[in-house]
């Protein structure tokens, strides 16, 4: 067999365990999460496992019982597509089991009601008044066009612990950005966007 042939060959199955393409969580650190995030992670996985794994097993099922499967498109793109499937659904059971639910409207004490924790909503002005609000959110509970922020970002770093009134420095590729603590508020947030209802 000649190497040209080999080369072209499909990659071993497990090549396909490589890492989801989701923010990792610092070695030894726990999954913070909201209720809201949870709870879509927990949906999906449901679905994976209950309706679009089994529906494929018997489409690649089917597709194997129409004879020659090196030319069986139904067969080659099933078997491709279970593994996907198998590979999210392995992340998600790892970030689930991993995860620790904080609700940010859970009650604090004073103290701590003022300063800036995992679920708070911050809003902050830099030197030129122009002002933004975040929300400390998990990995998996991003959303840039929402403000929604990881705990392990730069921006969250630099705010954590700090309380309304307290000046921050945010370290950037561009140098440092100093900003100003105006509010620190714990709501309830829309981190599960398909929930039904």
């Amino acid at each position: 067999m000649s190497k040209a042939f080999t080369s072209e060959q499909a990659p071993p199955d497990d090549a396909d365990d490589a890492p989801e393409d989701a923010s990792p969580l610092p070695p030894g650190s726990r999954n913070y999460m909201t209720p809201g995030g949870f709870a879509r992670l927990r949906r999906e996985l449901d679905a994976l496992v209950s309706r679009e794994r089994p529906e494929l097993v018997a489409t690649v099922a089917w597709a194997a019982g129409n004879g020659d499967r090196s030319e069986n498109g139904d067969y080659i793109y099933g078997k491709k597509r279970l593994r996907e499937i198998d590979r999210r659904i392995r992340f998600l059971v790892r970030r689930l089991d991993k995860a620790e639910v904080v609700d940010p409207e859970a009650r604090r004490d004073d103290d701590s009601a003022s300063r800036v924790f995992f679920g708070a909503t911050v809003t902050v002005a830099d030197a030129r008044g122009n002002e933004r609000r975040l929300s400390i959110v998990g990995i998996d509970e991003i959303d840039a066009s929402r403000g929604y922020i990881s705990w392990i970002s730069p921006m969250a770093r630099a705010l954590l612990k700090a309380r309304e009134g307290d000046a921050v420095t945010l370290k950037t590729p561009g140098g440092a950005e100093d900003l100003d603590v105006l509010s620190v508020r714990y709501v309830a947030l829309d981190t599960d966007p398909g929930r039904a209802g």
